[in-house]
């Protein structure tokens, strides 16, 4: 009885945290603030600008853009749990963010990553059908297979997102309250849990294991079998053309994955607060913004697009003048 009301106490004890992450850089608020703030800008307008192409441009309704528009919009999502708050406390010096707020982050935060883990999956897969499949193509990536993979990924997104969050916040917090990072991460949060955590920082290291680790063997697998088929194109050009189509997507998953590997899948004593949250800023904050350069950039088909909507926008405006 002792012991259940002193774990209640001590539970109740934190009732917010405080990032401190870039708190260290007093004379560099103001210049941090305006490059976030840029970066986001451009995240969300690139992003807007793929899903809106996608959606408008009557050649670019395969498979393959029905996923990209899914991933530009869960990029915008990524990024707004945490760079919006970052801001906030950047501007105002304000550090603190209370204890259902920070839950409330980390679970929006595994829920788009971990559904985009899932979602680079389906594009392998569209890929796979693309390249070694192309006769049955249209019938493996019918519009119901598609919704049903999109579907999915969400589904398994929402399950990681809420697992770890109730989880480690069912556990006892009773101080210190500072958090070294600019969000509520996994690692940082749990080395805040009163007593020994090693059973639950292994539970958590094999769930996000699966959560990763599955999906990329999915991909490593249909990559194997792309690469395979594409060395027994004869023709040189042949070749080029069929890597081409998936050399965007290979890009995304080798940012995305390298890192998210890095930072989940290892123990929280190598949790290290003065380089982790630079490489947590990389998949936070830059990897959403590479995502519309990498796509538009790489693939024709949107350059296209881009132009024959810059067209029309400059035949409308003299019209309307």
């Amino acid at each position: 009885m002792g012991d259940a009301s002193r774990m209640n106490t001590n539970t109740s004890v934190v009732t917010e945290f405080v990032l401190v992450s870039f708190s260290h850089l007093a004379g560099l608020q103001g210049a941090l603030f305006s490059l976030f703030l840029a970066v986001y800008l451009l995240t969300v307008v690139g992003n807007l600008l793929i899903v809106v192409l996608v959606s408008a441009d009557a050649s670019l309704q395969s498979p393959m853009y029905f996923f990209l528009r899914i991933l530009s919009a869960l990029e915008i999502c990524y990024t707004s749990v945490t760079v919006p708050l970052l801001l906030h406390h950047l501007l105002t010096g304000q550090r603190h963010i209370p204890r259902s707020g920070c839950a409330l982050q980390m679970f929006f935060f595994l829920f788009f990553g971990a559904t985009e883990c899932c979602l680079l999956a389906a594009m392998a897969y569209d890929r796979y059908a693309a390249i070694c499949q192309p006769l049955r193509y249209s019938l493996l990536l019918r519009h119901r297979v598609c919704l049903q993979l999109a579907g999915s990924a969400w589904a398994c997104g929402a399950m990681v997102g809420l697992g770890h969050t109730i989880f480690i916040f069912s556990l006892p917090f009773c101080g210190p309250n500072a958090i070294p990072h600019f969000f509520c991460e996994i690692q940082p949060v749990l080395q805040l849990v009163c007593g020994d955590t090693s059973l639950n920082e292994l539970q958590i290291i094999l769930a996000a294991a699966l959560i990763i680790l599955c999906p990329f063997g999915l991909i490593l697998g249909s990559y194997g079998r792309i690469m395979a088929t594409i060395f027994r194109i004869p023709s040189v050009a042949g070749r080029r053309k069929a890597f081409s189509t998936c050399s965007s997507h290979l890009i995304v998953v080798s940012l995305f994955y390298g890192t998210a590997i890095f930072i989940y899948i290892r123990p929280k004593a190598s949790y290290d607060p003065a380089t982790d949250p630079l490489l947590s800023l990389f998949y936070a904050v830059v990897t959403p913004i590479l995502n519309p350069i990498i796509y538009s950039l790489r693939n024709t088909d949107v350059k296209a697009a881009l132009k024959r909507t810059i067209q029309k926008m400059e035949k409308i405006g003299p019209t309307e003048i």
